[in-house]
Formats: structure tokens, sequence, C-alpha cells
């Protein structure tokens, strides 16, 4: 279909607004984008059904976006290796900014951009090597920043400040900087389920669900809002390794689900 200017614009203004900061040459009737800020290039065109179709070049970013649009069987154009289907230009912001912060987690952008940043420090001394560390531990940070859109996984809260970069398997227990780095080894959480998980007064189950310890008394529970229940949301399955880990070394004793007195 050919685009009308105001389309064209519309559709420009969406790719800028939300990351894609480099126009590239046109596939047809597709408008295509680059980021200078990571590595996905997206294609936009307006479909025969009245909405916007989206192409991908990176599976792992398109088979992250169940929440936004639906599949497209279409043509795609050469580099795309995904597509969606979204209804409206509201829907196309949605997408397209979710896109933007997944390819800068997935699947080693971290790991990447930790190379980079730290392939001249050196690393000799103590002092020398946690410099290197806090690197890392920042990037970890802004990863998962971006991978929960800035919300603590279990209770939506949205304070920046108040959000933790919980690794799931700690630092420190981590066989590779991949690991350190991988997003899907961590959980933004509000300050007190941080500090539950890490001492492992709190683990999670593969279906999200968050499950307490025996070891922690009905009172506290209370106090801390974990007597009711409560569950991750968007929990994907590269997770469920990292997890499976932490109920086997971290969490404490015999397990009952949050809300269910033993």
């Amino acid at each position: 279909m050919t685009l009308s200017p105001i389309d064209r614009t519309r559709l420009e203004k969406a790719a800028i607004d939300n990351g894609f900061d480099r126009e590239l040459v046109a596939d047809g009737h597709w408008l295509a984008y680059a980021s200078t800020q990571c590595p996905l290039r997206i294609w936009i065109c307006t479909s025969a059904n009245a909405g916007l179709l989206v192409g991908l070049s990176r599976q792992n970013v398109a088979r992250a976006l169940d929440e936004h649009g639906t599949p497209i069987d279409d043509p795609l154009p050469i580099g795309a290796v995904g597509g969606r289907f979204v209804t409206d230009i509201h829907a196309l912001h949605r997408l397209l900014r979710r896109a933007f912060q997944l390819s800068k987690t997935l699947p080693d952008e971290l790991l990447h951009a930790f190379q980079r940043q730290t392939a001249s420090l050196p690393k000799t001394t103590e002092a020398e090597r946690l410099v290197v560390q806090r690197v890392g531990q920042d990037l970890f940070r802004q990863g998962l920043l971006d991978f929960w859109e800035g919300r603590c996984a279990v209770t939506g809260l949205t304070v920046p400040e108040l959000l933790r970069a919980s690794h799931i398997k700690p630092w420190a227990d981590c066989d590779t900087d991949a690991e350190r780095l991988d997003v899907f080894n961590g959980l933004l959480l509000a300050p007190h389920l941080d500090a539950a998980f890490d001492r492992g007064f709190i683990t999670i189950d593969d279906a999200g669900t968050v499950i307490v310890s025996d070891s922690l008394d009905l009172v506290s529970r209370s106090l801390l809002g974990l007597d009711r229940p409560l569950w991750v949301h968007r929990l994907a399955d590269p997770h469920r390794a990292f997890l499976t880990w932490h109920r086997e070394r971290v969490f404490r004793g015999s397990r009952a689900a949050v809300g269910v007195v033993p």
C-alpha cells in the first residue's frame, strides 16, 4: 500500500520517539529504521486490514512481544525474521518501545556492553576489580529496569529509586560474566522483597508464584505483606533455570505458598 504523507510522518514519529533514530532505505512499502542505542532493525507499513505491520530483525525480540499485537504471516521485508500486527498508532508506540527495551538486553547485550566498557580498565588489584564489578552491576540494574519496564516484578511499584536489581543466582556464585549479566538472572523488586529473596525467606516457583519459607513467622509475613497470594508477572522460560538454583541453594527449608498457613 502506498503511504500518504500524513501516514509516513506518523510512522516515522513512532519510530524516532521510541529509540529508532536512524532511517534506512525503504523496502518497497516498508519504512525501515535502526537505532544508535540497540542492534534491532524494524520495518513498518500499513495493513490492508486497517492496522499496522511491524517487521523485526531479531527472533528473540519478536518472540518476547506476545503482549503486543499478533504474529503475522504476511511476506516480510528482507532482513526481518518475525513480525507483528497492531491495530492502531498507539499500539504501535507501545510495541516499538517494548522492542527497543528488549533489544538492549537480549540475549547478550549487557555482556557486550560490559566488555566494551571494561576492556581498558585495569583488573590487577582488589580495588580495580571492584570498579569493574561496579560497572557490571550498574549495567545489570539498567538492563532490569528496561526488561521490567521500571516496575517491580511482583508489586508493580514504579519508583526507580526504590527498586532493587536482585540477582537470582548471586554475582559471586556465577561462573562467568555471561551469567552475571544475563537479564534472565535477575528480578526487579521492591526493597522488602529483594531482601527477603536475597536471604532465602521467599522464592519463586516455575509458575511465577511467590513461595514463602516456613522459617518466616506469621506476624513477620503480615508485616511484610507476604500473607497474601503474590506472583511474578512476565516470567520467561530462561528465568526458570536460575530460579531452580535459587530454590535449591538459597531458599530456607520447606515451602508453603504465600497466603496459605502451613
